[in-house]
């Protein structure tokens, strides 16, 4: 089956994962507190998204050649996805942090004047996810990270 032998496909796959399993020893490092919910969290340390589309452009700059047609698709998807990570979705979280205060404000006030509509404690109302983006930091490691683990693969598959 030819999709198992695609190289670039596996690569990015495997440097999603790869970004995943560090962000949990990283985020030990920093809090001394281990927290295995980052192996399938967006947003922190590395970026996964980065290391996946960096891996596969190198990938294929590697077996199609840098000046391809395909290495630049491949290139400009990593820098779109790059630039999404660092930008539209960490404003996206930093909006998510400012709507859950106003929230938790808004029900305190309500509770405080006895006007807060009856809910049980099943109908609470979670906070919405604000870890969705990147620093520029954690986009540029794990980009880094992408293009180190392609090129060690081909390296290895040389000797």
């Amino acid at each position: 089956m030819e999709l198992l032998q695609n190289t670039p496909l596996w690569l990015g796959v495997f440097a999603i994962i790869f970004a995943q399993v560090l962000k949990v020893p990283i985020h030990f490092i920093i809090t001394k507190k281990v927290d295995w919910s980052l192996l399938t969290s967006t947003g922190g340390m590395p970026s996964s998204h980065s290391a996946a589309v960096t891996s596969v452009a190198t990938a294929v700059g590697i077996e199609t050649g840098f000046d391809s047609p395909t290495f630049a698709v491949a290139a400009m998807l990593a820098g779109i996805v790059m630039y999404d990570a660092s930008h539209v979705r960490f404003q996206a979280g930093q909006h998510a942090a400012v709507l859950n205060e106003l929230r938790h404000d808004l029900r305190l006030f309500f509770d405080e004047i006895k006007r807060w509509p009856e809910m049980n404690e099943q109908e609470k109302i979670e906070d919405l996810k604000t870890l969705l983006g990147h620093k520029k930091s954690e986009v540029f490691v794990g980009g880094f990270a992408g293009i180190v683990f392609a090129a060690l693969w081909y390296t290895i598959q040389i000797l």
